[in-house]
């Protein structure tokens, strides 16, 4: 067998073989921008399920559908498979047998696009709490599904929002809300404990007037924690002082400021283009939410729409940008450049499982033009940095424009041999330059969301903390029961994060896996509700119990542990 051949060949060569180490950074995942808007969909269908299993384990364990789960992973995971379409989609893009095969990979996506919201939705049990009464508070909870305490901007379900104006906690104390322009009833949820909810509440009459600490002017937003303004030329955030920093974390000498739209038609970067001038307006005006609005014309779109928005009580920087794509088969790329000011900042990448440093960290012959990114990017110097979450666009490239190589490259000398220290990040969000497999052209609206956050020193459990928390929002059902939710267990390290809590599949226990997200050695303890478990097990992913434990755990940089906790 394949195992017995390589067993004897270590036995035979072993002490001969050098050794590397290091992240193998990969060639083919450009593949994934062709078709973005799948792309960006699938990535949230797998936090919702990850959530939707969540509050399955928290509300109703004995219950969990594991067939239906089941399904919806096997989509999520069918189409981030490499095989993405017909071996002629580039070069015949229009014969039914292309396009049939089209339908069936982004049937993986759509499917459990369905699917996890569906099993969201009956994991947060909409279907069977009461209705709110006419002219009385609508009760509901807000559910944290991560394992370090909350606060952040929280939407109000849209049949109890209908119902009343302002937001109060289970006491009726008012807490800060707002009415977006879209309709929406958003209000800050402060502090809500981890793996838990809070009770709050819709008033049926309108919030009382309320002082704010945001401003949106002209071309200028402000906030407690730092004041931006956008280019008036591009649409581009041209300048962004931090107090946290004490330091404007724009780079006027980069090729690029930050959110900044680039298009490159072909491979040759003299064809570089920008988006026309752009419309500034005001789109929230506060008191807890406010945003500008920058629409431009830009080539390879129909409309290019930014929203930059900032949140009182967040310390955090919100992008919204809604590419329009126009469908183009010539080669194209579209890039969206971040130009950071942080001088000798290092540039880490969460890579899933893993923080990599570009060059410093990845094993010889690795890819360095780009880079797919799982959650987040982080620029840091020994005194500040900052954080940007990617939610939607997994590929970025490090000091340029290096994501230039059309089709396939036979030459090895083409790609970048050792890559200089930089802190200007360009994510690259649309393409459609393999020769075959991918797609020939997309078409259409899709939005790409981004956060940033500057910091003082750089804490990798923070990066981690930060990127989850942009992509598992706080969430908001129709209260029943005579309390919220309460934690089930707590870790005694804070270094340690919580990546999956759920029911067994065979319905008999809770499964925990955690994940030491500071890339140092831990140790921590998980402590159970008193009588809520029978007996803890060492487990791996087929849930089967292994080894008895106490909870007492030692994880290695970057370790994974799962347990199996069996319910009375």
């Amino acid at each position: 067998t394949t195992a017995e051949a390589f067993r004897a060949f270590e036995a035979h060569y072993g002490a001969q073989l050098p050794e590397f180490s290091g992240d193998y950074t990969p060639y083919w995942e450009d593949g994934a921008a062709s078709s973005a808007r799948e792309t960006a969909m699938n990535r949230d269908s797998a936090e919702r399920l990850a959530q939707a299993e969540t509050l399955w384990a928290l509300r109703q364990p004995a219950g969990f559908p594991t067939g239906d789960f089941f399904a919806a992973w096997r989509n999520v995971l069918l189409y981030s498979e490499h095989t993405w379409g017909a071996h002629n989609s580039i070069s015949q893009p229009d014969v039914p047998f292309v396009r049939d095969q089209w339908r069936v990979k982004q049937a993986f996506a759509l499917d459990a696009d369905k699917q996890s919201r569906q099993l969201l939705d009956r994991a947060l049990g909409t279907w069977n709490a009461a209705p709110p009464q006419r002219d009385q508070p609508a009760f509901f909870d807000v559910f944290n599904t991560t394992s370090w305490e909350r606060t952040d901007l929280v939407t109000v379900p849209a049949e109890l929002a209908a119902a009343g104006g302002s937001v109060a906690d289970a006491n009726g104390k008012s807490v800060p809300s707002q009415r977006l322009s879209n309709g929406e009833l958003v209000f800050l949820a402060k502090e809500i404990p981890a793996l838990a909810a809070r009770r709050f509440q819709v008033l049926p009459s309108q919030g009382g007037p309320a002082s704010s600490r945001l401003k949106a002017q002209g071309a200028t937003l402000t906030h407690p924690d730092f004041t931006l303004r956008l280019d008036e030329g591009t649409g581009a955030i041209a300048s962004l002082r931090s107090r946290a920093t004490g330091t404007d974390l724009v780079d006027p000498k980069a090729a690029a400021a930050l959110n900044d739209y680039f298009y490159l038609p072909g491979s040759d970067l003299k064809g570089l283009q920008r988006n026309g001038t752009p419309r500034i307006s005001v789109k929230e005006s506060g008191p807890l939410v406010v945003s500008l609005l920058a629409v431009s014309e830009a080539p390879g779109c129909k409309q290019l729409a930014r929203e930059i928005r900032v949140v009182d009580g967040l310390d955090r920087i919100e992008i919204l940008d809604l590419i329009d794509k126009r469908a183009v088969r010539q080669k194209e790329g579209v890039h969206l450049g971040f130009g950071f000011n942080v001088p000798e900042g290092v540039v880490r990448l969460d890579v899933g499982w893993a923080v990599v440093r570009p060059e410093a960290d990845q094993i010889p012959a690795a890819c360095k033009n780009w880079f797919s990114v799982q959650r987040w990017a982080d620029i840091s110097n020994d005194r500040f940095g900052v954080t940007l979450a990617s939610v939607d666009a997994p590929l970025v490239q490090v000091g340029g424009i290096t994501a230039n190589l059309v089709g396939s490259q036979t030459d090895h000398r083409v790609w970048i041999q050792q890559l200089k220290q930089s802190q200007t990040l360009f994510w690259w969000v649309m393409n459609n330059h393999w020769h075959t497999n991918y797609r020939a052209d997309q078409e259409g609206p899709v939005l790409f969301r981004f956060y940033l956050q500057p910091h003082r020193g750089y804490s990798a459990e923070r990066a981690a903390r930060f990127g989850a928390a942009c992509s598992q929002p706080l969430l908001a059902a129709r209260a029943f029961g005579t309390a919220p939710v309460q934690p089930p267990f707590r870790l005694s390290s804070e270094r340690v994060l919580v990546s999956a809590f759920k029911p067994s599949d065979d319905g008999k226990a809770w499964i925990v896996r955690l994940y030491g997200a500071s890339g140092q050695p831990q140790t921590t303890r998980i402590e159970w509700q008193q009588g809520s478990v029978r007996q803890l097990w060492i487990s791996v992913t087929s849930e089967r119990p292994l080894q008895k434990t106490d909870g007492s755990l030692q994880l290695p940089p970057w370790g994974i542990a799962t347990l199996r906790a069996d319910r009375p």
